[in-house]
């Protein structure tokens, strides 16, 4: 079973809005999990976007502030990212990241978001 699995990427619109959905195993998810987002735009390095600590806390990437929202459903394994008010530099892979409590790392195979002007 593949350990994280992301979707919702796509095509949109700037302004425009997409959620992105990142399903864990449950052999490796737990409530004190650390899940966060990740991108990686063409020829750049990968870069923090946002992540949501087990009591609900969260951080953002500046960049992103205002605009992105994490959010997480512990009853179904799956963390959330909202991107509203998109712009074409938003355009990435992104990619969902999993940090258990023994503080071993997993990552999804990305997913691509393109941002049209």
């Amino acid at each position: 079973q593949v350990p994280l699995v992301e979707s919702g990427g796509g095509l949109v619109q700037a302004g425009g809005s997409l959620r992105l959905s990142c399903v864990a195993s449950g052999r490796i998810f737990s409530v004190n999990a650390i899940v966060g987002w990740y991108r990686q735009a063409p020829g750049k390095q990968r870069e923090f976007v946002a992540r949501i600590i087990g009591s609900g806390s969260t951080n953002y990437a500046d960049s992103v502030k205002g605009r992105f929202t994490i959010s997480r459903d512990n009853g179904k394994n799956t963390v959330y990212l909202q991107m509203n008010s998109l712009k074409p530099e938003d355009t990435a892979v992104y990619y969902c990241n999993l940090a258990t409590t023994l503080g071993t790392n997993y990552w999804g195979q990305g997913t691509p978001v393109t941002v049209s002007s």
